[in-house]
């Protein structure tokens, strides 16, 4: 039997803004926007080429906005990806290279696959990482 991530909750204060924040911002897809009832909304969105989606949501959790840390997204081009935050208005960090004594600023040259990251918030701190896999063993 498969078992798939497919959808994990992001608690946000206005899912105006948060879905604003992931589509316009991030290009993600908006699969749909449900209001369920004035207590309820569920705005789902996905990654471009991701099996498992977020949701932006009001009445579905009962995590605090900005709670949830360790998202992580992965590339197969952290540097085409940086690029592409920056220019779409993302307050993103440099990228980083993790080797043995931890992390520290990318320098040309440095190898990338699996030890490259950038980091990002949404609007209500719900933090983000950005991983380099081009191959995989």
């Amino acid at each position: 039997m498969n078992w798939t991530l497919e959808v994990v909750v992001v608690p946000v204060t206005d899912v105006d803004r948060a879905k604003d924040f992931y589509a316009d911002q991030l290009g993600f897809n908006v699969d749909h926007d449900t209001t369920v009832s004035a207590e309820m909304r569920i705005a789902q969105l996905t990654p471009p080429g991701s099996g498992c989606s977020i949701v932006a949501g009001k009445g579905l959790v009962d995590m605090p906005p900005g709670s949830l840390k360790g998202l992580q997204l992965v590339v197969s081009d952290i540097q085409a990806a940086h690029a592409e935050l920056v220019d779409r208005g993302v307050d993103v960090t440099g990228i980083q290279v993790f080797g043995p004594d931890g992390p520290r600023p990318y320098r040309d040259g440095d190898e990338l696959n699996n030890v490259g990251f950038c980091y990002f918030n949404d609007p209500d701190g719900n933090g983000w990482a950005v991983q380099q896999i081009s191959a995989r063993s």
